[in-house]
């Protein structure tokens, strides 16, 4: 039986339009991520984000570096939005996530991001990746509105930071499929020195666990194996443990569930400013063997056994992307293993 992705029922039904606007109503005094800026981001007003009334598309693809279940073999349909609600010191997507200026020359209409979606399903990927969508979310449910009248019909994954707002998220139940989050960190003070945000881990499992209200802990697939629907929760692992993989770990099995689908990830490399700033010298190396090696028994020990676990020797070698190719950013690389 095929399955139908969420926003087509409401789409039908008219209450996708009353989403869309409810969320567009958010950006009048911006408060559509944590921070609460205030901002009217309709009058074109720049919010913390460094983003206005338009989204922003930095560069959209076939991306084959995502896991197996979303790649698949014509890969997942990706769309990097510019800016960020956070300012990652070691951000591998530092290109477009923290150079303001340049990316607003990347602004598109809510049409043209409508029209991308649906070259991604006409080139035949397997579904539509939002990445960092937080700060674009209303401006995202606009663009998925307009092409669902013109035909989409792919699952709609939200690749985020987990710096996300409970209200935004509780609009976006039923119109989001996949919800694929960064779990970065399990203590806010390392939070704010090294995403320079407050109180980070208060408000990622806050929307972890609206996540979860919505997906639960069961991972729904198509005959090919393909994600349809479901939670994955991503984990760095970070030098120095700064990442706090373990409590992170302890903390989803206690207050979520032992089944939830963990992506453990060994991708770290030191990048923008952690490559040059004495002052994160703590991240300025790639993880250890040992610091790896670390986090796969934590994860096992813990009972986990949904996910996946990254190859600790390829990982940070490919997951190095370039946005001045804003075609083909990625190489092509499927370096995950199905835990066993």
């Amino acid at each position: 039986m095929r399955h139908e992705p969420k926003f087509l029922k409401l789409y039908r039904t008219g209450e996708l339009k009353q989403r869309v606007e409810a969320l567009e109503k958010m950006l009048e005094a911006c408060s559509v991520c944590p921070k609460n800026c205030g901002n009217n981001r309709l009058r074109d007003e720049i919010a913390a984000c460094y983003s206005g009334r338009l989204p922003i598309v930095s560069a959209y693809t076939p991306h084959f570096g995502e896991e197996p279940f979303l790649t698949g073999t014509r890969g997942a349909g990706n769309i990097f939005f510019g800016n960020c609600n956070l300012r990652c010191v070691y951000c591998q997507n530092y290109q477009i996530s923290q150079t303001w200026k340049e990316q607003r020359l990347n602004e598109v209409t809510h049409e043209k991001l409508a029209e991308i979606m649906l070259e991604l399903q006409q080139r035949g990927c397997h579904n539509i990746g939002f990445v960092s969508p937080t700060h674009f979310v209303p401006q995202m449910a606009r663009a998925i509105l307009i092409a669902a009248e013109k035909g989409l019909c792919l699952p709609i994954i939200y690749n985020t930071n987990a710096y996300d707002s409970v209200e935004v998220l509780r609009l976006l139940d039923g119109i989001v499929d996949i919800y694929l989050p960064d779990l970065k960190y399990a203590d806010s003070e390392v939070g704010f020195q090294y995403s320079k945000v407050r109180d980070y881990v208060k408000y990622a499992r806050m929307a972890l666990k609206e996540m979860f209200r919505q997906t639960g802990d069961s991972l729904i697939f198509d005959k090919d194996g393909l994600l349809k629907a479901g939670l994955v929760i991503r984990l760095l692992v970070l030098p120095n443990d700064l990442a706090g993989i373990e409590e992170s770990l302890k903390w989803i099995k206690e207050e979520l569930s032992p089944k939830v689908a963990i992506s453990l990830m060994a991708q770290y490399y030191p990048t923008h400013k952690a490559a040059t700033d004495p002052r994160y010298i703590l991240l300025s190396r790639r993880i250890s063997m040992r610091e790896w090696f670390s986090a796969v028994e934590a994860l096992e020990a813990l009972g986990f056994e949904e996910g996946f676990i990254q190859e600790y020797e390829s990982a940070s070698f490919y997951y190095r992307p370039d946005f001045d190719d804003k075609e083909t950013p990625f190489k092509d690389i499927r370096d995950f293993e199905i835990c066993k």
